[in-house]
């Protein structure tokens, strides 16, 4: 984990042995905003260093103003012009995004192989959380076929992007809260030309970036939990 305080809660299955829901439970750590390439190491050394005894866990926190770019990046979805934003590229799938204060992130550390869960079924799940946190406003949300995420109408509010090593998983979702979307104007967010963004903020939600991360989590490990 970065070198940062942090609070953790734990959600349980509720009718498994001591011993087994020991190693099947969700860790959900509360990092607050950290800097992004080190939070990025600590995933990639966190899935490295896992057993088949670690129990999963959910990273709830917000990052300074960067750029990722996925594995399936292109140059002409880049920046245009000259940017103090810092560009890093990563290993996890889709093009590029952007992160900064006032979105929500998620990170899935989770043992897939072990939860017998696969990463369309994952996505799935993060893109209900996200469709879950919205209804509870009375916001309708969907998915858009072919372009993973959560749009309200033609805007998206939550991107993801994972990578699976070792039959784990790392990176998750991000959620727009109260941020300055600005930068995503910059670039073709996802590699989708002209694609319009938007938070929560806009659609009349007041919760902080923190409180919503934390709902979100929370509302993923149900999400998880009741398949087991």
């Amino acid at each position: 984990m970065p070198a940062i305080h942090s609070s953790a809660t734990t959600a349980r299955s509720p009718d498994r042995s001591a011993t087994a829901r020991d190693a099947m439970r969700i860790v959900v750590r509360e990092l607050g905003r950290v800097d992004y390439r080190p939070t990025y190491e600590a995933m990639r050394r966190f899935t490295a260093e896992r057993t088949p005894d670690t129990p999963d866990e959910l990273w709830v926190l917000e990052h300074p103003p960067v750029y990722t770019v996925g594995l399936a990046g292109r140059a002409e979805h880049l920046p245009r012009g000259a940017s103090a934003i810092p560009v890093e590229h990563i290993n996890r799938g889709g093009q590029i995004t952007y992160h900064g204060p006032g979105q929500a992130i998620v990170y899935v550390l989770l043992d897939l192989a072990r939860r017998g869960l696969k990463v369309r079924e994952l996505v799935d799940l993060l893109e209900q959380s996200a469709i879950d946190l919205l209804a509870a406003h009375a916001i309708a949300a969907e998915r858009m076929s072919g372009a993973p995420g959560v749009y309200v109408g033609e805007a998206k509010i939550a991107a993801l992007g994972l990578r699976v090593q070792r039959g784990a998983s790392y990176h998750g979702l991000s959620f727009n809260v109260d941020m300055d979307l600005a930068p995503f104007a910059d670039i073709d967010p996802c590699g989708m030309p002209g694609l319009p963004v938007t938070q929560a903020k806009t659609l009349g939600i007041a919760d902080s970036t923190m409180d919503i991360g934390r709902r979100l989590a929370a509302r993923l490990a149900q999400l998880i939990e009741s398949r087991n």
